[in-house]
């Protein structure tokens, strides 16, 4: 990976060298089990101080993001954590079943009636097979709902595939308990720690995120001679946001990047004639004006995951390579 510091952008150099080594694990630049270069390689390698290195090394090792290997060097971490031998199934599925009780006792059904609906519903489903419940778990809500789909539509009708975000499970027990429902939950690699601590019961993998074709192809038609605005909402993912562009736009040179709530956020509209904005900076468009173009840098589930990861889980695959490959 190409660690490259851009010192024309709004952000701490400390933070963009962070956000570069976590976004590039979970867009799949650094993949599990890779070797990161000794702090004062790197250090010099970017002209930066070796505490500067060190300080960001060490952040990332207590998320869990990349792991220290005595005698060998730095790498970025496998992020698996197997919890199939401490998951209370049978607690939790007790539970799920007082749930439904209650629910049905309070909408006014019979007891004898809610038993005949269960009964039905166990028939009818017992004759298309049960169906794998996955929920996707992102940041936004239609970013997350889009990425679901995607998922969904490689799966087939084997899994139920449902879109939720870390703030609702946060915040709404009852999407919590459907959460601690499913038995899978898929993330981002740079998420699966906080996703694993909000589902201790849950199996979380995670996969990696590449642009969309609709987002490569739009880069790619755009006039060279026009000034291009890159916006992101979180600061640690600009560097690497800006760098995909210059990837897939690598004919236009002017290019400008800042964060969304940034001072220099207003001259950089004025000047711009295109605006690049990543999921979640919506709200760049209301002060950019419908008059002038704007490209979503949107992602998609990358499909070699899906195939290699989540498949071989709802196979109930044996496969001990398939499980050691999780946080690729």
């Amino acid at each position: 990976m190409n660690f490259h510091i851009d010192r024309d952008l709004p952000v701490p150099i400390r933070l963009q060298l962070k956000g570069l080594i976590e976004y590039g694990v979970a867009c799949g630049e650094l993949k599990a089990g890779e070797a990161l270069p000794s702090v004062r390689d790197l250090a010099e390698r970017i002209s930066v101080a070796p505490m500067t290195v060190s300080q960001v090394y060490r952040e990332l090792k207590a998320a869990g993001v990349i792991e220290a290997r005595p005698g060998s060097g730095t790498f970025v971490a496998n992020t698996r954590q197997a919890r199939l031998a401490a998951r209370p199934e049978a607690v939790q599925l007790r539970q799920h079943i007082d749930s439904l009780i209650d629910e049905g006792l309070a909408m006014g059904i019979r007891a004898s009636d809610l038993a005949s609906l269960v009964n039905a519903r166990m028939f009818y489903r017992a004759s298309l097979g049960r169906r794998v419940s996955v929920i996707m778990v992102g940041l936004f809500p239609e970013a997350t709902a889009s990425y679901a789909r995607f998922i969904a539509s490689r799966l087939g009708e084997t899994a139920t595939v449902e879109p939720l975000t870390v703030e609702a499970i946060q915040r709404r027990p009852e999407v919590k308990v459907r959460a601690e429902a499913a038995d899978l939950a898929i993330t981002f690699v740079n998420r699966q720690r906080e996703v694993a601590a909000l589902l201790p019961n849950t199996k979380v993998v995670s996969i990696r995120f590449i642009p969309s074709e609709e987002t490569r192809r739009a880069l790619a038609s755009l006039d060279p001679l026009l000034k291009l605005g890159v916006i992101s909402r979180f600061p640690d993912f600009l560097p690497i946001m800006k760098a995909g562009v210059q990837r897939f736009a690598p004919h236009v040179p002017d290019i400008t990047a800042a964060t969304l709530d940034a001072p220099e956020m207003e001259p950089l509209i004025e000047r711009c004639d295109v605006i690049v904005y990543a999921s979640g900076a919506e709200g760049v468009l209301q002060r950019f004006g419908p008059e002038r173009p704007a490209i979503e840098y949107r992602h998609i589930p990358d499909p070699a995951d899906i195939e290699r990861i989540v498949q071989p889980l709802l196979r109930g695959s044996d496969d001990p390579s398939s499980e050691e490959r999780q946080a690729s």
